[in-house]
């Protein structure tokens, strides 16, 4: 198989705030350890070129936002790495006010509406509540995965 078709079958990838952040996190917990390295395990994919990082706007936000400068620096270096931005545009204010419907709240609609316009394969969060119910929300084109989901799809 060419390079140039391998390259389009790369996995387009959205890690939200907490999945971005979770090797950072104490690992005094079996499940947070875990995460974290197969967080590592994606990002070290990232840099080998067999998956494509999403960033976006609500991310960079978010990012902003987080008053640990050492979280702040090292999230946004991740962020570097990614091939696509997704800047906030009317349509996915209108789709994250679907979301929102749904219950899921607003910045994490933000982040579904935007991994969405991508358009990513996987959304990957630490998050159970939005984990839960974005998974819940039909007609999605793309994945909503933990860490550990996102390695084995990945790995298949």
């Amino acid at each position: 198989m060419s390079r140039a078709i391998i390259a389009l079958m790369k996995p387009k990838v959205y890690l939200d705030t907490c999945s971005l952040q979770r090797p950072l996190d104490s690992k005094t917990h079996i499940r947070v350890a875990l995460e974290a390295d197969a967080i590592l395990g994606i990002l070290n994919l990232i840099e080998s070129g067999r998956i494509e990082l999403v960033s976006s706007e609500v991310l960079l936000f978010e990012i902003g936002r987080n008053p640990n400068s050492i979280r702040q620096e090292y999230a946004l270096e991740v962020m570097s790495k990614a091939e696509t931005y997704v800047a906030i545009h009317s349509g996915i204010e209108k789709r994250a006010k679907e979301f929102v419907l749904s219950g899921i709240s607003p910045l994490d609609a933000l982040h579904l509406a935007s991994a969405e316009d991508a358009p990513a394969d996987y959304l990957c969060t630490c998050d159970d509540t939005f984990l839960k119910k974005a998974k819940a929300v039909s007609g999605l084109k793309m994945k909503i995965v933990s860490p550990l989901e996102l390695v084995e799809e990945i790995e298949k």
